[in-house]
């Protein structure tokens, strides 16, 4: 299996699909799905019960979780490739568009 780049935490740009365009930042990644989850993008309408956590139920609004392939990091305001590269011992992503390391 491929190693995923984007991590949790990163700023994505979705690139395909209904929500093409948005930006927002990565909540969760899914490694067995290839899925990631970001922040106000795909949203779906959950209807619940009510539950200790929420007493009166009712629908809620939610993130889905959209496929890795949908998605590009975002590097100073760009959606770019990310690639690997060893600094010193260090396995190091960077950013394709500029070379520069990201992390």
């Amino acid at each position: 299996m491929a190693t995923l780049k984007i991590k949790k935490g990163d700023t994505v740009k979705v690139i395909a699909g209904k929500d093409n365009g948005k930006e927002g930042k990565v909540i969760a990644v899914d490694h067995k799905n290839s899925k990631v989850t970001v922040e106000g993008v795909n949203m779906i309408t959950k209807h619940a019960k009510p539950s200790q956590a929420n007493p009166n139920g009712g629908i809620i609004q939610k993130e889905a979780s959209i496929d890795i392939s949908n998605v590009m990091y975002v590097h100073k305001g760009k959606a770019t490739r990310i690639g690997f590269k060893v600094e010193g011992d260090k396995k190091v992503r960077i950013a394709k568009s500029t070379g520069e390391v990201i992390d």
